[in-house]
């Protein structure tokens, strides 16, 4: 692991520090970047079988054939976990060799999409090498979780350790699920409440939009986006969608104080300390049974955030967790859809307004039901798919106002047109999978590898 500096080794002793922590990301508009974050399912092509680490053509192969494209290994003991590069990207893995392109903070999706487009060309030269092969899902379809080799990275063993104590989900969402994430700035603390508040009301949109895990262990489960059902029964500690977020007064006070609570997992010294189930909050009085006498640092704040698994997160930017992987052109829709509603001060407020008097418990409804029936998902009087009609037209006028343009002069809205596609048509990525598998692949979900294999 890194090193981590000096501001990163400042002990916390007080609330305060971390409501400063949080402040500190507030950025002007003209600062504001979208990261865009995307794991792929790494297979053999021989027998389609998910890649353990070591072996010829393991993942720690694959890892060291990236480095051919200037990336650096990240080690943990004697073993490369990550890659870094100097463009602010890293690649990681997930507790099943899911591998992750964290991407960097970027002015527009004109860019994120050529991004993305590098990393896939350069993991499939190095795919090609190895015989293997990278698929774009919200959960595998094929593999038990028995049948899914784990990575050796210290954080994995101890929350391996621990989930099935929490939910019934959990392993299967480590071994067996893929994302794609978008990350967002905010102006101020009243600005990151607005973005907060809209991202998580709007979230079950995001899962109709994208859901594309139809699968488990080669048949259809009756369930558009598992990989979202999934996060369901996983640990309610830390995941869900977050009521005190729409509760007046919210912001980042209260936030930390929900980080408080949440148990801890681990403290990294040298290597990773279990501390699951224990207290931050004894931690910063230096009563951390893992470690007695020891106080934390914004380093282990920083990792601790990365522990908590609500439908929108918030670090020192804003982290929107809805979607299921999928393929490229879906992946650049995900940062447009956002950015359109984010980014522009318009869009926002239209945004805001649709969903205001939405109630805690017609918004826990979406969440529950989006998963297993799409767009079809009641709100009100009115389906996830009207809704989704209105807001893809709030987030095109958003892109539009922005004009950010690449060199052919085209603007950042068709960027959305897969997802206009989509609402138009009521046909999510997952009603094409099933009726592919009941139709021309015959019940036969090997297909799926060769023909939506990136």
């Amino acid at each position: 692991m890194s090193s981590p500096s000096a501001a990163q080794r400042e002990h916390i002793t007080d609330r305060r520090q971390l409501v400063a922590y949080h402040e500190a990301g507030s950025k002007p508009p003209a600062a504001w970047r979208v990261g865009t974050e995307h794991e792929k399912f790494v297979f053999r092509r021989a027998d389609l079988r998910r890649v353990p680490y070591d072996g010829p053509d393991g993942i720690r192969a694959l890892l060291q054939g990236m480095t051919r494209f200037g990336w650096r290994p990240v080690y943990e003991k004697d073993n490369v976990i990550a890659l870094s590069n100097d463009q602010q990207c890293s690649i990681t893995l997930e507790p099943g060799g899911q591998f992750e392109l964290s991407g960097a903070p970027l002015e527009t999706v004109h860019q994120t999409c050529c991004e993305v487009h590098e990393h896939l060309r350069q993991v499939k030269e190095v795919c090609d090498e190895l015989g293997l092969g990278m698929i774009g899902l919200g959960f595998d379809p094929k593999w038990r979780r028995e049948d899914v080799p784990w990575m050796p990275k210290g954080r994995y063993r101890i929350m391996r350790d621990y989930m099935p104590k929490k939910g019934r989900l959990g392993l299967d969402m480590m071994l067996r699920t893929c994302t794609v994430q978008t990350n967002h700035d905010y102006g101020s603390e009243a600005d990151m409440v607005r973005k907060f508040r809209v991202g998580l009301a709007l979230q079950p949109l995001a899962v109709a939009l994208f859901s594309n895990s139809p699968f488990v262990e080669g048949r259809p489960v009756g369930f558009q986006s598992y990989r979202s059902h999934v996060w369901t029964d996983t640990d309610p500690d830390r995941c869900g969608t977050l009521p005190f977020v729409f509760e007046e007064g919210f912001g980042f006070e209260r936030y930390v104080d929900y980080m408080l609570d949440v148990p801890m997992y681990f403290v990294y010294r040298d290597g990773y300390v279990d501390a699951s189930g224990q207290s931050f909050r004894d931690f910063m009085a230096g009563r951390l049974p893992a470690l007695p006498g020891e106080l934390p640092t914004f380093s282990d704040w920083a990792d601790h955030l990365t522990t908590a698994f609500p439908e929108v997160r918030l670090k020192t930017y804003l982290e929107m967790r809805g979607a299921d992987g999928g393929p490229w052109r879906r992946l650049c829709a995900l940062p447009a859809l956002w950015i359109g509603l984010l980014y522009d001060s318009g869009a926002l407020d239209a945004a805001y307004d649709l969903v205001a008097d939405w109630s805690a418990e017609e918004r826990e409804a979406m969440r529950r039901d989006a998963p297993r029936l799409g767009l079809d998902t009641r709100v009100r009087s009115r389906t996830l798919r009207d809704v989704a009609l209105e807001v893809l037209e709030m987030a095109r006028e958003g892109l539009h106002k922005r004009g950010r343009r690449d060199q052919a002069g085209e603007d950042e809205t068709a960027f959305l047109d897969p997802l206009f596609a989509t609402a138009a048509s009521g046909k999510t990525a997952a009603s094409e999978l099933l009726d592919d598998y009941t139709t021309r692949w015959s019940g036969d979900i090997d297909r799926i590898y060769a023909e939506y294999a990136y």
